[in-house]
């Protein structure tokens, strides 16, 4: 849902008979569009790779849980997906919750440090901001972007090759979606982040998220804080 969506909703039940005029939609269409600047702010892709956008679209598939869990094969997890691999220790985090901030100034931490660095290796054709947000995200997802088919593909002008390419990482079957957000970012610049982010609560003593008490939040404030900051 975007930002404009979120407006629409909250603004639909007051409004005369439960609906928004046509003339409206405009009004809302530049609210939401300050709103998203306020919250997050502004950055060149050519200074940085990690835009608050590319930073928001990544975390839109991905869940943040504040507390350490085990993990589908009971690696023991924490935040944005992190283990102990990454060189961040999340035990400390087993029964300590911690703030979201914390669990972003990690997430951005890992980003810069793991997974950016390969994804700009891979390509040798120059990226866009929408193009390397996808890359980013197939990345952090699979962590295969140096060997996957698709990327050589491109790389080699085979555009059409790569787009059909990209799907054959569809395992999981509940993959399958991110995997079609991010092709169409990739070839088509279709975004679907809308700056928020599932917060997921950790059932005990399984250590297992709790998938049906998660709760969409907005991230796009904290995280553009922490990218205006350089963390």
């Amino acid at each position: 849902m975007t930002t404009a969506d979120r407006i629409a909703q909250a603004l639909r039940p007051e409004a005369p008979h439960g609906w928004l005029a046509d003339e409206e939609v405009p009004l809302i269409d530049q609210l939401a569009a300050l709103w998203d600047k306020r919250a997050c702010p502004p950055s060149s892709f050519e200074d940085d790779p990690l835009t608050c956008r590319v930073a928001l679209e990544l975390i839109g598939h991905e869940a943040i849980v504040q507390e350490a869990y085990r993990d589908s094969v009971g690696v023991w997890t924490w935040g944005v997906g992190v283990t102990d691999a990454s060189g961040h220790l999340v035990q400390r985090y087993v029964d300590n919750p911690q703030p979201i901030e914390r669990c972003l100034e990690i997430y951005v931490w890992l980003l810069r440090n793991r997974y950016i660095p390969p994804v700009l290796k891979a390509f040798t054709r120059p990226l866009t901001e929408a193009q390397f947000a996808a890359a980013l995200s197939f990345h952090y997802n699979t962590g295969r972007i140096a060997s996957a088919d698709w990327v050589k593909s491109w790389n080699v002008g085979h555009d059409e090759v790569a787009r059909e390419e990209i799907m054959n990482w569809r395992t999981p079957a509940s993959i399958v979606e991110r995997r079609e957000k991010e092709r169409d970012l990739f070839f088509d610049g279709v975004w679907s982040q809308d700056g928020c982010a599932t917060v997921y609560p950790v059932r005990k003593p399984s250590y297992r998220p709790h998938f049906a008490a998660g709760k969409r939040i907005d991230v796009s404030e904290p995280l553009g804080r922490l990218l205006e900051a350089g963390e």
